[in-house]
């Protein structure tokens, strides 16, 4: 096996390098992903005890020295016990890279083209200018590669054809399923409605974005959907998409934006923070 240097009798090699590169670059990830939240400080906590432990060692207190023990001797299950939202963050981010899932892998390929969507473009848009104009909320999200079965599952199964008659129907402020999201399935056909979504806790949110938005941030930050919000206290017209909002959209634009995001092949992008474009009247 080649190696690159020796360090005192340990023959440092490429795969040595390789091993360090990724192990580096899943704790800059983890990092990235705790950073601004809570959970830094539980983890500095964690760290301060973890100092307190070789201190009580080397002043050899034995008693508090076994309790200390004790807690560490369980580490990796109170890790994640502690950071369990965390770390389900974390897999769910690792899940949407898969390589050979949902024909991600395939569509990749060079010579393979973007797929056309199914969904309705039209009445989407069209849905979209009437609930702006009244100002009325609502969300909808597009899966894409991801399924959305989960989220599904949490609020009431339709399937039903897409349409702008539907779409209003829905979200109209006396109608029992008009709080919750929306979610429109590769098929182009409306699988559930009043869907519960995940909201971002990413800290660079904009104290002007309401729950809607954080949550259509949320879910695109663990999956790949797109999502559509109107806003209801304003009627601007948001898509947000791998943790990115595009605000302020004019329909043409939102046209153009969500045939382009639908019909583009999937990926898993790096985690990031939150980013708000809004578009220039």
């Amino acid at each position: 096996m080649w190696f690159l240097f020796k360090i005192w009798f340990f023959n440092f090699t490429w795969v040595d390098g390789l091993d360090v590169l990724l192990v580096a670059y899943l704790i800059y990830q983890f990092y990235k992903l705790l950073k601004g939240s809570i959970a830094v400080r539980i983890l500095w906590g964690i760290a301060m005890l973890g100092i307190g432990y070789l201190a009580v060692n080397l002043l050899q207190l034995k008693l508090l020295g076994n309790i200390l023990g004790q807690f560490f001797g369980v580490g990796v299950i109170a890790m994640i016990i502690i950071f369990q939202q965390e770390v389900r963050k974390f897999l769910l981010l690792v899940g949407r890279s898969q390589v050979f899932g949902d024909d991600n892998f395939w569509d990749a390929l060079p010579w393979r083209k973007n797929k056309k969507s199914k969904v309705d473009i039209n009445a989407v848009v069209e849905a979209a200018r009437a609930l702006s104009s009244s100002n009325t909320g609502a969300l909808i999200v597009f899966a894409r590669s991801t399924d959305m079965k989960f989220y599904a599952e949490s609020g009431d199964m339709l399937d039903a054809v897409l349409s702008k008659r539907l779409l209003l129907s829905i979200f109209n402020k006396y109608s029992p399923l008009h709080d919750g999201a929306v979610i429109v399935g590769q098929s182009g056909r409306v699988v559930a409605a009043r869907c519960i979504l995940p909201v971002s806790e990413n800290p660079h949110i904009p104290a002007t974005m309401g729950l809607r938005h954080r949550s259509a941030i949320g879910v695109t930050e663990v999956t790949d959907a797109v999502v559509l919000v109107v806003s209801e206290e304003t009627g601007q017209v948001s898509l947000a998409k791998n943790g990115e909002v595009h605000q302020g959209l004019s329909y043409q634009e939102l046209r153009t934006k969500l045939t382009k995001y639908l019909a583009e092949k999937t990926s898993a992008p790096p985690m990031r923070e939150v980013s708000v474009e809004v578009a220039e009247r």
